[in-house]
């Protein structure tokens, strides 16, 4: 008799990556297109002019996978939208995103519509980012009259 043994890690993530895989392919796969959500960057440096849609890029989706130093340091990502010129021959040639976006790690560049989802016209920017809210709300907050301190 033939007896069943658990699958290994790499099945295990296999399992899981095809399952992820299905999943991103259902939601993917929608009508409405793809668009920014609360902390995504969007990146429109070459795409109008190029005549495709901007670039969504989902920070905190990779943020609660690698920590900062990856992209940041290791790959060269500036902390602030926009502060890099990436295009797609730095992309194919592994450089930015192209360090992982290679086919191997992630999807490829073959996949245009998977990262270029954005409205087009929308400049480059934190989508409803915190800082955005933030800036001048405490001056405007202390400028505002109040009621008279008693005495």
């Amino acid at each position: 008799m033939e007896t069943l043994t658990p699958p290994g890690p790499r099945a295990r993530l296999a399992g899981l990556v095809l399952a992820a895989a299905a999943c991103a392919g259902f939601f993917l796969s929608s009508a409405e297109p793809a668009r920014a959500e609360y902390g995504d960057v969007v990146i429109n440096s070459h795409s109008d002019a190029a005549g495709v849609r901007p670039v969504v890029f989902p920070h905190w989706f990779h943020r609660v996978r690698f920590r900062c130093k990856v992209c940041h340091s290791d790959l060269g990502f500036k902390f602030q939208a926009g502060g890099n010129d990436i295009n797609m021959v730095k992309i194919i040639d592994g450089q930015f995103c192209g360090a992982c976006h290679n086919g191997a790690v992630a999807w490829s560049v073959e996949n245009c519509d998977l990262c270029h989802s954005g409205k087009p016209n929308t400049p480059t920017q934190v989508h409803e980012s915190t800082i955005q809210k933030l800036v001048g709300a405490p001056a405007a907050a202390a400028a505002a009259p109040g009621p008279a301190a008693k005495r």
